[in-house]
């Protein structure tokens, strides 16, 4: 997507490795949102840090900072200190004050951005390509801590020109210290922190680091009052002589460095030079409910300080291994955005991987992924890796399984009592008691269901055997007398007690939306225990699960849509929980934060799970499609002008969007209705959008994913910070998962299978990804290839619905023997690296 004027006004694009903590890079290309000290720091600026190019013709410099105009915030920002902000005009570390481009465009295609810079002032044409490495299958490497830069600049002239790039940044710390490094290969200027010790909360360095031969260093800017050191600076770098360095004795402020880079470019010839920024902040900590247990406090590594000491470890890393990098990443980006899929499902579902770049996430020590909801401007916000949020989120399990898999981990072995129970909030450190607070029916279902899932993407029995005794005491903790809230206490495969969910409140008797979660876990638990041997569960669980489908679909389905069945005028049901006070309305005689009648935009998100990860029907398949063409009717808006909304505007004026509940007309609302009920939030229009599309119902499907990606256009707001509880949100990505369901892609590892049935069966190009291998399928004319581009991938069938017959099966340049039996393909077991072909 290219993004111009005030279309990029919004925009922050965060680079940095997955738990690494970010940059942003802003639509206008300066450096902003500097949340790599192990917190969110929403509209931070690091000092004076910037990039800035100088071109030496007939002997006089012209010197530009590398930024477009800023467009917004003239009269400055609110909410700042005294003698900044609103009344004092925008900050001068903006660098607005300088000579700058005029014309810059955004061409953010997510992991990668493109930033082209012209001017008539300026004597080349210069661009910017800003990445972090982004490579399905390699969480190591794509959680590198740096940002790294290619700055390209393009003689415009009748003449060779001298071009320096000079890359300043400021040293974050109060009491820095500088130092210049030189290997063999790479010039570095190292800004760490002086006043703490390697072991502290508080330490971190950051390196600058580039590989261009000819380099010129400034240690250290002028020290001064006012703005003597930006003065300075700026007139050390606009000349015609080199930088020079300075040093200084003791250590400083805030001190600023700078790297200069020098390229000789002939008359309309190209010439590039490469930056790395890394940084390392080792140590992290619970800052935020340790409360006065200093064991709680105790502080822990991040996961990539495990892997680099020291910055400039990290960035000697990054500049040898760049290429390989670059290319692997490029190779992911392209197969994403070459894909012959709608352009706002690749727009929705490439931008929202930014989250795991953001500082949402967290990786620890061992490795083991951690995130929060989002993020406040200076704080996470909802912490634990909430398992009802992070259900809808479907980038990391294809894309990066094993840190998928570490989640579950996690939770079983810290976060599962004895009797069930989970605590839908994951506590730090690892090894913290697990929440007392009550369990989440749909957090606690969908953990079941998504070890159902990271067993098919992986094929890993060990992995699944060893959490199987798990697995089963969180299910039958629905059913168990230790449940206080007694969600389904006479096993009848049917919800009735209380039950926590996304929504953040409780609801009670049965609903589609939950209950359909509890039908998944269990059609799910009963597969798993079969192939397990489990014979006696597994018979338990699909004839409970029968029951409760049974029932559902003849008592959950008005004739329109699938809705809770409850009773609000009966206070009984409250008060047989304690829950009076809370649930009670007495004025209106009415319990509140129900559904009831109402039609939500989650009541089949079961049959969502189900369509992606192959478990079958939830629901009767025919209600599914006449409860889809209801929610067309009356959960999406095509305007919200007129729309009631009380509680987070996330769309407003003429955009569009789907919201939480809805009551059709001559249906009664409750006086209190559940939740959020009015709100536009991402994930749950992402889910009800691939719903849609996996009934055949494309069209509305893509309606409801572009009402989304309209209102994120980089005017209104970020369209790389999706928010919902506060910026980065996990939910949003939800978008990943229209992928696979419009590819049609089925995966089956334990069985050694993996199949696809596009939505188009014609000139149809996508990417596809399972554990240890990721690739694209062409199909064209009669033929399929489905390559691999990264890994390898073990196989004994293969899916190829679209065809009705297959005269030719080559794997890997080897003509294979095949029996094609009702569009699958079997061969013998084989290990793929390469390609395979299907010819008709």
């Amino acid at each position: 997507m290219k993004y111009t004027g005030d279309f990029t006004k919004e925009i922050s694009f965060p680079l940095g490795g997955i738990g690494t903590g970010s940059i942003g890079l802003g639509g206008n290309g300066r450096l902003m949102d500097w949340e790599i000290f192990n917190r969110p720091s929403k509209g931070s600026i690091n000092g004076y840090s910037h990039f800035a190019i100088k071109a030496i013709r007939d002997d006089k410099p012209v010197t530009y900072v590398i930024n477009g105009d800023l467009n917004k915030d003239f009269v400055g920002q609110y909410k700042q200190s005294r003698f900044t902000g609103y009344g004092f005009g925008p900050e001068t570390q903006k660098m607005c004050g300088f000579p700058h481009f005029k014309y810059v465009e955004f061409d953010g295609q997510f992991p990668i951005a493109v930033l082209r810079f012209q001017d008539e002032g300026f004597p080349a044409d210069v661009k910017m390509t800003a990445f972090n490495p982004f490579i399905p299958c390699d969480s190591k490497n794509s959680s590198i801590p740096a940002a790294f830069f290619e700055i390209e600049v393009h003689n415009t002239t009748d003449a060779p020109v001298n071009y320096q790039i000079a890359f300043s940044v400021a040293n974050p710390y109060e009491r820095s210290h500088n130092q210049a490094k030189e290997s063999d290969a790479y010039h570095m200027l190292t800004l760490s922190n002086a006043s703490a010790d390697q072991d502290r909360v508080e330490y971190g360095d950051l390196t600058i680091a580039t590989d261009c031969e000819t380099t010129y260093t400034q240690t250290y800017w002028y020290r001064g009052g006012w703005q003597d050191n930006i003065v300075t600076f700026w007139n050390d770098f606009n000349r015609i002589e080199n930088l020079r360095d300075r040093n200084y004795d003791t250590d400083g402020r805030y001190d600023i460095g700078t790297i200069a880079a020098e390229i000789k470019v002939f008359p309309g010839k190209t010439e590039k030079v490469r930056f790395v920024l890394s940084w390392n902040v080792p140590n992290t900590q619970n800052d935020w409910n340790c409360g006065n247990d200093a064991e709680w406090a105790k502080p822990w590594k991040n996961y990539y300080a495990s892997i680099f000491n020291t910055s400039v470890d990290s960035a000697c890393y990054s500049l040898k291994n760049w290429d390989d990098l670059y290319h692997r990443t490029l190779l992911f980006k392209e197969a994403l955005y070459n894909a012959s899929l709608p352009q706002a499902v690749i727009d929705a579902a490439a931008s929202n991987l930014s989250v795991l770049k953001s500082p949402t996430v967290l990786r620890l020590e061992d490795g083991s992924f951690y995130g929060w909801e989002g993020v406040h401007e200076n704080a996470g916000s909802c912490e634990g890796t909430c398992q009802h949020v992070w259900n809808y989120a479907y980038a990391m399990c294809f894309l990066f399984p094993d840190l998928e898999r570490s989640i579950r981990d996690l939770e079983f072995g810290y976060s599962t009592d004895e009797n069930g129970r989970m605590g839908f909030r994951f506590m730090l450190p690892v090894g913290r008691k697990m929440t007392d607070f009550r369990a989440c029916v749909d957090g606690q279902m969908g953990a079941v269901v998504k070890c159902y899932r990271e067993w098919k993407i992986s094929g890993d029995h060990q992995w699944l055997a060893k959490h199987w005794n798990n697995i089963k005491k969180v299910l039958e903790y629905a059913w168990s007398d230790k449940n206080p809230d007694c969600w389904d206490l006479d096993k009848d495969g049917v919800l009735e007690g209380r039950q926590h969910h996304t929504l953040d409140m409780e609801l009670f008797g049965p609903s589609s939306w939950l209950e359909g979660m509890y039908l998944a876990a269990l059609k799910a638990a009963a597969e798993m225990g079969e192939f397990l041997g489990d014979t006696e569960k597994a018979h338990e669980y699909r004839e409970l699960f029968e029951k409760g489908y049974q029932w559902s679909n003849e008592n959950l389905f008005n004739g329109r849509y699938f809705i809770q069945r409850i009773d609000i005028t009966d206070k009984t049901i409250t008060d047989r929980f304690s829950a009076s006070d809370t649930y009670w309305n007495e004025e209106t005689g009415e319990i509140k934060y129900q559904i009831a009648d109402g039609s939500s935009i989650d009541q089949m998100l079961a049959q969502w799970h189900a369509d992606i990860i192959g478990l079958g029907d939830i629901f009767d398949r025919e209600k599914v499609v006449l409860a889809l063409r209801e929610m067309m009717k009356h959960n999406y808006k095509r305007c919200m002008r007129d729309f009631t909304n009380p509680w987070r505007v996330f769309s407003l004026n003429d955009e569009a969007g789907s919201v939480i509940c809805d009551y059709p007309d001559g249906v009664n609302k409750p006086k209190i209705p559940i939740p959020y009920c009015e709100e536009t939030m991402t994930g749950f229009e992402y889910a009800f959008g691939g719903l849609l599309c996996s009934n055949a119902m494309i069209d509305d499907g893509i309606k409801v994913v572009s009402a989304v990606r309209d209102r994120f256009d980089g005017k209104k707001r970020n369209p790389w910070n999706e928010f919902e509880c506060g910026s980065n949100y996990a939910r949003s990505m939800a978008s990943y998962a229209l992928i696979p369901i419009l590819n049609g892609f089925a995966f089956d590892l334990p069985h050694r299978f993996i199949g696809f049935d596009p939505y188009r069966k014609d000139h149809f190009r996508s990417i596809w990804s399972v554990d240890g291998a990721w690739g694209e399928v062409f199909i064209d004319a009669g033929r399929a290839i489905i390559s691999i581009i990264g890994g390898d991938i073990t196989l004994s069938s293969l899916g190829v619905t679209f065809f009705n017959r297959v005269s030719s099966l080559n794997i890997d340049g080897k003509h294979t023997a095949f029996r094609f039996e009702k569009g699958i393909l079997y061969f013998d077991e084989v290990k793929i690296s390469q390609t395979i072909e299907i010819i008709v």
